[in-house]
């Protein structure tokens, strides 16, 4: 078992790599002097180039002199064409082991683009500049890079650790209540791995009516929790999975949402595959059936539900068991929570656990 408050008596170590501001043009052109790289190169999508990039090209030096990569928005572009794509405009455009690559928007940019940069000539240095709340708390922050390949969600990719994320929320004024709810999925996940405290505080706090500077500091906290797993764990072999709750069930959601051709946001499938866990977690170690209807509740009323039937249940076991955290193929490995605060790694489910998890899923999110 995993217990939060244990673990913090050991220390975590804050990453060095993390700068929580809402001066973000300041916070580039101070690390780009740092580093001072030959040429400077800036991937967004189409989303971030007409809200973001004219604000930061016009208030930031580096982002003025830099070579613009662009890619299409959104999930399903998150592939292996998308990567080619970005790997020829650096190599046409003159990129070498010494440039500089910022990557400026949600979760897709800043996967693809830190693994973009990571394998360009064997690596060059990145940049992670969040402009999603989902972005901001989960994606930029931890070193996973990766594409999504043959209809699975980040089946392709490798750690490695940007030389600065810059996590602020200037940049949330262009979310809609549906994208901040995204990404507050993964601040509740964070509170629930963490103690009762932050998880009732959170499961109160308006995220659609946040402020600012509040939303920062709870950011920095939320992330803090993210941190500390990854300080004590970088490559992910042990402790580290335990930021896995919720995700077995929440992969499978997304790659079948894929195969349906109508992708599901990250952070909506993390809120739905936690209901699922929690049931796990009932079912296996005993966790408080209050909280489970408190948090399935909570869910519900603000996320609705991910849609599925008992038809859908052998294709989803089949991608849980082809999730990359598993131990064996032969059997699908779970984060589970015995309390809140008290986490279970690498739990053993049976298909029949899953199915059945399935059906309480779908009665607790007022499925027919």
């Amino acid at each position: 078992m995993v217990n939060l408050s244990t673990i913090s008596e050991t220390g975590f170590v804050p990453a060095p790599n993390l700068l929580f501001t809402n001066s973000v043009e300041r916070a580039i052109d101070d690390m780009a002097g740092k580093l001072n790289p030959v040429s400077v190169f800036v991937l967004v999508d189409s989303n971030t180039a007409s809200f973001v990039l004219p604000r930061l090209r016009s208030q930031s030096k580096a982002i003025a002199s830099a070579t613009v990569v662009q890619t299409k928005a959104g999930e399903e572009n998150k592939n292996l064409d998308s990567l080619a794509s970005i790997w020829k405009t650096l190599g046409d455009q003159g990129a070498t082991r010494s440039s500089l690559l910022i990557n400026i928007g949600g979760g897709v940019i800043t996967d693809m683009g830190a693994f973009a940069a990571s394998t360009f000539k064997r690596g060059i240095p990145f940049i992670n500049v969040p402009t999603t709340l989902l972005g901001a708390v989960d994606a930029s922050v931890g070193g996973k890079t990766g594409i999504n390949f043959n209809s699975l969600k980040n089946e392709v990719g490798l750690f490695r650790e940007a030389e600065l994320v810059i996590v602020s929320t200037t940049f949330f004024r262009t979310l809609t209540n549906a994208e901040m709810l995204s990404g507050y999925a993964e601040m509740l996940k964070h509170a629930m791995l963490s103690s009762r405290e932050m998880t009732d505080r959170l499961l109160r706090y308006d995220i659609t009516g946040y402020e600012p500077e509040s939303l920062l500091r709870l950011l920095e906290e939320s992330v803090s929790v993210k941190c500390g797993f990854v300080s004590l764990d970088f490559n992910e072999r042990g402790l580290r999975k335990a930021l896995n709750f919720g995700h077995t069930f929440a992969h499978a959601f997304e790659s079948l949402a894929m195969v349906r051709k109508a992708p599901l946001s990250h952070g909506y499938a993390v809120a739905f595959g936690m209901v699922a866990a929690l049931v796990v977690s009932r079912m296996k170690l005993g966790f408080p059936s209050d909280d489970l209807q408190r948090y399935a509740a909570y869910v519900a009323e603000n996320y609705g539900a991910f849609e599925i039937t008992c038809d859908d249940y052998p294709r989803l076991v089949q991608l849980m068991h082809h999730d990359k955290k598993n131990i064996t193929s032969q059997e699908v490995a779970c984060t589970l929570l015995r309390a809140i605060g008290e986490v279970e790694v690498e739990v053993a489910v049976p298909d029949s656990d899953i199915t059945a998890a399935l059906d309480i899923y779908r009665d607790l999110l007022h499925l027919p």
